[in-house]
């Protein structure tokens, strides 16, 4: 293929940026790149991570361009495939997310609770920016968004732009593969349904065989993230559900278990990270390196560049193939409205992904749990979008991990005004309640 093709990550100076570029060496001779363009706006992270990911390039023989740079228009234009991974405000906003609601009994993890609030109050404007100059500059372009809180960005972009995407997760992709390893299965099909990081495996198929019973008889555990401090489901916990759930799951079943432990941790994980970044950037710097370096599996980040690469390869190459994405559920589950963005398996190709619909599902537990926190985002969004500080307060008191009003004002506040730069909404001069 002699075809153009330019891929532009946005949000380059990310340490994962490597897996990607494993990723793209990977398939080289399915995606004939002739363009990489790597944005970011910390110059020093460009630079450092760039570097590398050329040199990966180099020792490849791709004959693709590589550009970087901090304007994200000259990243946009022409693009045909656009990987967002941002993080406004860095590692340190993430370090606020964890730390300040921990004085009012909350958990800050960086997804759930009002810690992802947090995250996504400051992210969804800055993706809808991006939606925003792709249409003007490559309105043909696929957005695959992997920034967090995945689930509630796809839900605010594909409800309030016109951008083709789609959002990404790799908790799928790791769960499989492990109950793949325990089961000692070849090729199973999976029932997935849920949220982003609020989701289960409800049937697992080969060979006309459903294993999930004999999953839930041995208390099978997908294997945890490496984000999250795990300590498993038990078999009891496992067999009341009626699932195998994904391991962020822990934060809503064992609340108290885990606000102790984050307490109790001397620093939070947003500080290890930074720690780990700061190591990771200095083996980077390396100018004899030109492959990825085992410290980057122990972020929580393995397997993207596997997950979001081949999704990049199914729709390019039109392959008709399931992949595990958040999309808008348009009729795969009746008991959902069609514009909620669902995270669930989907055939994708060329013209994106079609969620695959999941008929007779009789789980009440998972039900009511994904019903409950579509609630918590829906109003999450209309927060980001609007500014309003009421919807704000409705969807953290709709929120598994938030709830008391008290808590949830007090925290909101203190974390509004420790996140000012970053939150023009709600310091509007006429902001509305």
């Amino acid at each position: 293929m002699t075809q153009k093709l330019k891929i532009s990550i946005i949000g380059s100076g990310s340490t994962y940026t490597p897996e990607l570029i494993e990723g793209i060496i990977k398939r080289k001779n399915v995606l004939p790149i002739s363009e990489l363009v790597f944005m970011d706006i910390d110059a020093r992270k460009l630079d450092i991570v760039g570097q590398l990911c050329r040199r990966m390039i180099e020792a490849e023989q791709l004959s693709c361009r590589v550009t970087m740079t901090q304007d994200l228009d000259e990243a946009l234009q022409d693009a045909d495939f656009v990987l967002g991974q941002i993080r406004v405000g860095k590692l340190p906003a993430r370090v606020l997310d964890e730390k300040i609601p921990l004085k009012y009994h909350l958990i800050g993890q960086e997804t759930c609770g009002i810690g992802g609030f947090f995250k996504a109050m400051r992210t969804i404007p800055a993706m809808l920016h991006i939606a925003e100059r792709m249409k003007e500059l490559c309105p043909e372009a696929w957005l695959i968004n992997f920034s967090n809180p995945a689930g509630i960005i796809t839900e605010a972009l594909l409800n309030h732009s016109e951008v083709k995407m789609l959002g990404l997760c790799n908790v799928p992709f790791n769960m499989f593969k492990s109950i793949r390893e325990t089961l000692h299965l070849e090729h199973p099909e999976f029932t997935y349904i849920g949220l982003n990081h609020l989701s289960w495996i409800t049937s697992i198929r080969q060979d006309g065989k459903d294993y999930l019973e004999a999953a839930l008889d041995m208390g099978l555990n997908s294997e945890a993230m490496k984000n999250i401090p795990s300590s498993g489901f038990s078999k009891e916990l496992i067999q009341t559900v009626g699932a195998i759930p994904s391991s962020y799951l822990e934060y809503y079943y064992f609340k108290n278990k885990k606000l102790k432990a984050v307490q109790e941790s001397e620093l939070s994980r947003g500080e290890k990270c930074m720690q780990i970044e700061e190591e990771l950037l200095q083996i980077y710097t390396d100018s004899k390196l030109h492959t990825k370096p085992e410290l980057l599996s122990s972020r929580g980040g393995a397997n993207y560049s596997e997950v979001a690469i081949s999704l990049v390869d199914a729709i390019y190459n039109d392959k008709q193939e399931v992949h595990v994405v958040n999309l808008l559920n348009q009729g795969a589950l009746n008991f959902m409205e069609d514009n909620d963005a669902i995270e669930v398996c989907a055939v994708v190709g060329k013209d994106g992904a079609k969620p695959i619909k999941i008929e007779n599902f009789n789980n009440r537990h998972i039900i009511d749990y994904m019903r409950m926190v579509k609630a918590y985002e829906r109003e999450t969004v209309s927060a980001a979008v609007s500014g309003s500080e009421d919807a704000a307060m409705r969807a953290l008191l709709m929120n598994p991990l938030v709830g008391d009003y008290d808590a949830a004002y007090h925290c909101f506040q203190e974390l509004k005004e420790a996140h000012k730069a970053y939150l023009p909404q709600f310091f509007k001069e006429d902001s509305s309640r």
